[in-house]
């Protein structure tokens, strides 16, 4: 029952997107219909929650042959890695759905369906190949969101944001390629699935260098670390609101999970040998990103690089290669996302409203909407790691792993989080709270109405749950982190 319900929960969305488009014209009937569909998966992943046993092993698993002549196969699991963002997923697009309400085109809400049957299908996909298919097929519904209903220059945005995720898969798929090559004339057999490809030995340590750094440019690019990111801010200043959700919340992450499900497992010894320097790289993007936001005037601009900041954070955490660092990366993925997807769309609102994204154009929201401030001030303190919220409880446990990795990288990982809390409480006071500019007119914006406060009650009650109770979210995927260290890379929880 529960192998089927994974591929429900992939395909649902396409299958109801592509029957919208040729069912109905209306949007109102296309809206409703995707906002039923996306809690109907939340449903069913709630239901894999409930029969979920926390421990090591992969779960729910499917794997029937798909191009059975070269060992492509329709290979499905869940672990606790996934497990965690499958839940995350699940939660935050059906109330992203309420927060976008009133964009007026059919085509908004398919989009919507598609990029979650793609974020969801490479999430779940334990096939190199497969989960290939569906990291290019997330992309699509994101290329046309930005060129149909992106603002500025959107144009040379999508053409950017092209170049470079073509570019990585590029690399990624000529890496996949030689891999199965490699496994053909080891084991005699094609195969794809990454434990498969994790027991090649036959690969001389420059070509596994070069393979390595094939994958890792691509999950770079998608993260995104230095100096790959430069993508990242045309892209969230002139997407849409709900592509820039969709990019920081979800799409970001699975460039983390991508790191730790296929590129750890398949070149472990490379990822050792270079851990320093992907640490060190993680925290250098930490400080970069945290100035550069700093210096912005344009508030999505900002909350890019405060988006890039966090992930580069993240990526600091997995590499630092201990229980700790691992364990914070997780809960910083579940975290930001609750806490950044929120403020995206929040700042979306304000946009829509006033016709504006300059930080100095605003103030005086605080009088206007209230609601809309309290709700706002409780996702910037997660997001700077406030005691008592989510994002606390996450770059402790980061700032730990990293210490154990090295001491040195630890006290700038923790002094690096100062200059997060600046920027961000800056811009709150600059852009929230203090007087508008009498120069500048009467505000004319209106508070969040009832149903979006509804929707965004359950990401304030997990910020809170998640800063006060973590072991119920760490207990889910402890065992399988334990496993991951000792069993399949073999270090131990510490280096």
């Amino acid at each position: 029952m529960n192998q089927v319900i994974l591929s429900f929960i992939i395909f649902l969305p396409a299958i109801v997107a592509f029957c919208l488009m040729f069912a109905t014209k209306e949007v109102k009937t296309v809206r409703n219909i995707s906002f039923i569909t996306t809690t109907f998966v939340l449903a069913l992943a709630l239901k894999l929650f409930m029969d979920y046993e926390a421990n090591s092993s992969m779960q729910f698993v499917v794997n029937v042959p798909w191009i059975e002549n070269y060992g492509i196969n329709y290979y499905l699991g869940l672990d606790g890695f996934s497990l965690t963002i499958l839940m995350m997923i699940a939660i935050l697009i059906p109330s992203s759905y309420v927060l976008l309400w009133e964009k007026d085109n059919k085509s908004y809400f398919i989009n919507m369906l598609l990029v979650q049957t793609g974020v969801t299908g490479a999430l779940l996909s334990l096939d190199i190949v497969l989960f290939y298919f569906f990291w290019e097929l997330m992309l699509i519904p994101i290329f046309l969101m930005i060129g149909m209903y992106g603002s500025g220059d959107k144009v040379a945005t999508t053409l950017k944001v092209t170049i470079y995720t073509m570019a990585g898969s590029l690399f990624m798929l000529l890496a996949i390629f030689y891999l199965g090559m490699s496994y053909f004339n080891e084991f005699g057999t094609w195969s794809f699935a990454y434990n498969e490809l994790a027991k090649i030995s036959s690969l001389d340590a420059s070509t596994k260098t070069w393979l390595f750094l094939a994958f890792l440019f691509a999950f770079a690019i998608k993260i995104p670390l230095f100096p790959v990111h430069t993508w990242i801010m045309a892209t969230y200043k002139n997407a849409p609101t709900g592509a820039v959700f969709i990019l920081s919340s979800i799409m970001a992450k699975l460039g983390i999970y991508a790191v730790i499900r296929f590129l750890i497992p398949i070149f472990p010894a490379e990822v050792e040998l270079y851990s320093t320097y992907l640490v060190a790289i993680g925290i250098f993007g930490m400080v970069y990103f945290g100035v550069a936001a700093l210096t912005q005037e344009d508030i999505k601009r900002m909350f890019a690089y405060s988006s890039a900041s966090h992930l580069s954070f993240i990526a600091a955490g997995v590499f630092s290669l201990t229980t700790y660092g691992i364990n914070g990366a997780l809960y910083l993925i579940m975290a930001h996302a609750i806490a950044t997807g929120a403020l995206f769309l929040l700042v979306g609102n304000i946009q829509d409203q006033t016709g504006t994204k300059k930080i100095k154009d605003l103030g005086g929201i605080a009088k206007k909407a209230p609601i809309l401030t309290f709700i706002f001030a409780i996702m910037l303190f997660s997001n700077v790691g406030l005691p008592g919220t989510s994002g606390f409880v996450s770059e402790f446990l980061i700032i730990f792993g990293v210490f154990q990795f090295n001491i040195y990288l630890g006290i700038i990982a923790a002094l690096s989080v100062i200059i997060g809390a600046s920027y961000m409480l800056w811009m709150f006071q600059r852009a929230i709270l203090q007087d508008r500019d009498e120069s500048l007119g009467e505000l004319k914006m209106k508070d969040l109405k009832i149903k979006e406060i509804l929707a965004l009650a359950p990401w304030i009650i997990l910020i809170f749950v998640m800063g006060f109770f973590p072991d119920i979210f760490t207990n889910i995927y402890e065992p399988t982190v334990n496993s991951y260290l000792q069993d399949i890379f073999q270090i131990g929880a510490t280096k």
